[in-house]
């Protein structure tokens, strides 16, 4: 019979001949559970998420998630264990594994580059606001996720998921298929189980796509709920970051993290909804009484039949429990999107000149870093070129007329859209469908996306938060719930009777 303490080690290391654990789509809450029972430790869920990164990731199928792990991470869940035994955990995100995006800061010995070689050897003096908010509530961060270089904005010809740091992120349902982005590598690293949330960044479609297309859960956040002080910026009017997870409980009890008035972001310091905490009343009949409207003038409607085919079933689904439906919602976004690239153009060579000047980053202008491009053509440019950096370099000011009207002229079209849906309607939320089935992946052609619906929600910067919602060949496909500014909680609600009426999330086959 084995000793006392020989038992104790052995569950602590889970040796002696025992088979080792997995912990593939474990949930925050079951993790801590296991926590609470000492049968896990922080370290040990960190060794474990390293393996896997090891085998899967820079190996076996090579997913290419991950641009790079936190050498400090066992150090630092193992001080988090240690102040567990001594005083408990700090909340629900303790010794918690996630993964940024390498866009935002981090003062450690990480890199903050936007998958960017102008900034290979950046690292911020400061974390940004979102990463301190995580520190504190006892999150382990793990390691860095790949991205479309620069947000998805260096070239019209880009491949989503694609860096020149990073290379290509592979889809992990059909690697030869593409991730979607930008933040490709934030929901690849998730949805292959390799942490257990990440943190990803939106300026039009850069969380809910990849989420949707990668069967996991996205949540785009009204624009100054979470800060974006810290962050490589695309385009303040529309930027944001935002909570992934393979469920809508993780991704509520990550944006719970994540949430602060800081008064360094203008945005952040007017919005109201920071002390709502959004994992209250998450309950399965959260459906009933709710007012949904369809939204049917999404990009590329009609156009696949395995879209339409989940669409209407996920409708039947809300209705059979007890949401009332409007269907047949058209808004008309005439305009929009040629306004809203004006708009991108201007804000990125503002914000970004404003951003590598504050940091102190190895480049200090936009005009910089495209000269740096220029020079180093075969390492930063093998795939596709600058053409959008050398259009955004071109740009004026802020306070040029061209660019005050197309802003006006964007945020008018997107809230009147969604503002008079939900009015004349009286609707809790909108909805429709967040991609199509995963493209190939195309280094000569480019992005080939077919279906979406962020438009609505990021020019607007209301919030979006996607859903698993069925799947076509093999390939995910999710359902998005817009709503008006501030409506976080009850579109995480009304989402998670979704998701557990449902059950639409499939693991992909590795």
């Amino acid at each position: 019979m084995r000793p006392a303490y020989i038992i104790t080690l052995c569950m602590a290391l889970f040796a002696c001949g025992d088979p080792q654990p997995s912990f593939e789509e474990a949930t925050i809450a079951e993790l801590h559970d296991r926590m609470h029972r000492g049968e896990l430790s922080s370290e040990q869920l960190v060794s474990w998420y390293l393996d896997r990164i090891e085998a899967i990731d820079r190996s076996g199928p090579t997913l290419n998630s991950i641009i790079e792990l936190n050498p400090d991470a066992l150090l630092t869940a193992r001080a988090l264990d240690e102040e567990w035994q001594k005083s408990g955990p700090r909340g629900p995100m303790h010794g918690i594994p996630v993964i940024l995006k390498a866009n935002i800061g981090t003062a450690d010995r990480m890199h903050t580059t936007a998958g960017s070689l102008a900034l290979e050897h950046h690292i911020p003096s400061e974390d940004a606001f979102l990463v301190s908010r995580l520190r504190d509530a006892g999150a382990v961060i793990l390691g860095k996720a790949n991205l479309s270089e620069w947000a998805n904005f260096r070239s019209t010809l880009s491949s989503s998921g694609w860096s020149s740091i990073g290379g290509q992120t592979r889809n992990p349902y059909d690697t030869a298929r593409n991730p979607c982005g930008s933040s490709s590598g934030s929901a690849v690293a998730v949805t292959a189980n390799l942490t257990v949330v990440a943190v990803g960044t939106e300026t039009d479609g850069s969380v809910v796509c990849p989420s949707g297309i990668n069967g996991i859960v996205g949540i785009k956040p009204t624009v100054g709920l979470i800060s974006r002080s810290g962050i490589i910026p695309l385009a303040h009017s529309q930027d944001t970051a935002g909570p992934i997870a393979r469920s809508v409980r993780d991704a509520a009890i990550l944006l719970n993290a994540m949430t602060g008035t800081d008064p360094d972001d203008p945005a952040s310091a007017r919005t109201p909804a920071q002390a709502v905490s959004y994992t209250a009343n998450l309950t399965a009949d959260g459906l009933t009484g709710k007012r949904i409207g369809v939204i049917r003038s999404y990009f590329g409607a009609d156009t696949n039949p395995g879209v339409e085919a989940i669409l209407e079933s996920s409708i039947e689904a809300l209705r059979d429990h007890g949401a009332e439906i409007v269907d047949t919602i058209t808004i008309d976004t005439t305009g929009m999107n040629d306004a809203e690239y004006e708009v991108l153009l201007y804000e990125f060579k503002a914000d970004l000149n404003l951003y590598l000047e504050q940091s102190q980053a190895p480049m200090s202008s936009l005009a910089e870093i495209i000269e740096f491009n220029d020079s180093n053509v075969d390492t930063v440019m093998p795939i596709f070129g600058q053409d959008i950096l050398l259009a955004a370099q071109e740009k004026g000011p802020l306070t040029d007329e061209d660019y005050l009207t197309a802003l006006a002229e964007s945020k008018r079209i997107a809230t009147e859209g969604i503002d008079n849906a939900l009015r004349e309607h009286d609707l809790d939320a909108l909805i429709a469908p967040t991609n199509g089935p995963a493209w190939l992946t195309d280094h000569v052609n480019g992005d080939s996306s077919h279906v979406g619906s962020s438009s609505y929600a990021a020019v607007s910067g209301y919030p979006n938060v996607t859903v698993p919602a069925g799947m076509v060949s093999g390939l995910p496909i999710g359902l998005s719930f817009i709503g008006a500014p501030n409506s976080e909680k009850i579109l995480i609600e009304i989402a998670y009777a979704f998701e557990q009426a449902t059950a639409a999330r499939r693991t992909p086959e590795l």
